[in-house]
C-alpha cells in the first residue's frame, strides 16, 4: 500500500481516538456543542439543506472522519519512516490542525469564535484531541508490521 492510501487509513483510524476524548468531554460537561456538529451544521444551513437531527449527525460524522482520512494522506507523503521522529511530528502536525482550524478558518466563516474567545474547556479538550490524533496516525502510518524500518 502507498504511503498516501496508508496515511487516509491510518487519519480516519486516529479520527476514533480522537472523537473517544472528545465524547468523553462532551459527557462530562466540558464541551458544550461539538465543533463537528456546529461546522457541519454550519456548512448544510449555507448550502440550503434542512436534514433531520439523525441525518445532521450522520454527515457531521462523516465529514469529521473524511477530514480526519485527508489530513491522514497528507501526514503519510510527508512522515518520516523512524518512529522515534513520526510521534513529535504527528503531535506538531495535530496541534497545526487544530490551530489552522480554530485560529484560522472556522472562526473567519462565522462558525465558531476564535480559540482565544471560545469557552476555555473547549478548546483544551480540542487541543488534546488533536494531539491524540496526531500521535494515534503516527503510529498508525508507519510502514507494514514485520518490516525492519521502524526498528532502531
Amino acid at each position: 500500500m502507498n504511503r498516501v492510501l496508508r496515511g487516509a487509513l491510518a487519519g480516519a483510524l486516529a479520527t476514533v481516538p480522537m472523537s473517544a476524548v472528545m465524547m468523553g468531554a462532551k459527557r462530562s460537561g466540558h464541551m458544550g456543542g461539538m465543533p463537528p456538529e456546529k461546522i457541519t451544521a454550519n456548512f448544510l444551513e449555507s448550502s440550503g439543506i434542512h436534514p433531520t437531527e439523525t441525518q445532521q449527525d450522520v454527515a457531521a460524522s462523516v465529514l469529521h472522519f473524511g477530514f480526519g482520512s485527508a489530513a491522514g494522506a497528507v501526514f503519510g507523503a510527508v512522515a518520516p519512516r523512524r518512529v522515534i521522529a513520526r510521534v513529535p511530528l504527528g503531535m506538531a502536525y495535530g496541534a497545526a490542525i487544530w490551530g489552522i482550524s480554530y485560529m484560522g478558518w472556522v472562526p473567519a466563516f462565522g462558525i465558531m469564535p476564535h480559540a482565544s474567545r471560545d469557552r476555555r474547556d473547549r478548546q483544551m479538550v480540542m487541543l488534546a484531541g488533536h494531539l491524540v490524533y496526531g500521535t494515534a496516525l503516527a503510529l498508525m502510518v508507519g510502514r507494514r508490521p514485520g518490516s525492519d524500518e521502524d526498528r532502531s
